[in-house]
């Protein structure tokens, strides 16, 4: 494979209104946790499967011990109020240049298919451990960030201070060119481990500005897991900070004597 490749899985694609939702992988995995979820619990249909060499080198390996070389795909599925298209997969472009490349067949895409709005979703590193329920985003049209404050996302001045790196940034600068509104809607997480509590605070703000309803108790029971082992992460944390001081006190002790 020489160049990216786009493979069609059905023509005549017609939907209601569309709009684009990005997970891929990325911090916490948040995105990717809430597209694949999505397209598991709507039922959405593959559309399009895209191959690239910005893919790292690998295959995914199945329960039954089969291989599929790695992707991304698009998912479609139909709502009460319009229609959703779903990107994800695998794997991010591993080059700069593979970003751009990437990152315009998806606009492509998405101008095909007909998408008004562009939604890319995505974690926001904090680097504690605690969780926090809140969602940040960044947006190219104003108006856009209005009606996202309306549902409770955050937005704070020159945040995230090193800008969006990824999909999730490149695409709502490269859908200016089709004149497409896009936003990022990032779940607050620690940035170490896959988090489906961020997931589940993305998927809320996303229930409420698609009008839909999700089943959400698969993501409830990985949260509960992850918080067991943050808890025991945090403890462990705080009984290395325990010895740390005692022997710091010991020593100055020691130094006192």
């Amino acid at each position: 494979m020489r160049e990216t490749t786009v493979i069609r899985l059905k023509d005549d694609i017609q939907l209601n209104d569309p709009i684009l939702l990005v997970g891929l992988p990325g911090v916490g995995h948040v995105g990717k946790l809430v597209v694949d979820h999505l397209i598991e619990k709507l039922e959405a249909e593959k559309v399009f499967e895209i191959y690239s060499p910005h893919f790292p080198p690998q295959v995914m390996v199945s329960e039954e011990s089969t291989v599929k070389l790695v992707n991304n795909e698009v998912h479609i599925c139909k709502t009460d109020e319009r229609d959703l298209v779903l990107l994800g997969g695998d794997h991010q472009s591993t080059t700069t240049d593979g970003h751009y490349e990437l990152g315009g067949i998806y606009i492509e895409l998405a101008a095909e298919l007909g998408v008004s709005k562009i939604y890319t979703l995505g974690g926001y590193p904090t680097g504690k451990l605690e969780h926090t329920d809140e969602v940040m985003g960044a947006a190219n049209d104003t108006e856009l960030i209005e009606e996202l404050k309306e549902l409770g996302v955050t937005f704070k001045p020159n945040e995230p201070g090193g800008g969006i790196v990824g999909a999730s940034g490149l695409l709502l600068g490269l859908s200016k060119f089709k004149d497409i509104k896009a936003a990022c809607l990032m779940g607050l997480t620690s940035g170490y481990l896959v988090d489906p509590k961020s997931a589940q605070s993305l998927l809320a703000i996303l229930s409420k500005l698609l009008n839909i309803e999700v089943e959400v108790s698969e993501l409830e029971e990985r949260a509960k897991d992850m918080e067991k082992i943050v808890a025991n992460l945090i403890e462990a944390k705080q009984q290395q900070q325990g010895v740390l001081r005692d022997t710091a006190v010991e020593e100055d002790l020691r130094y006192i004597g």
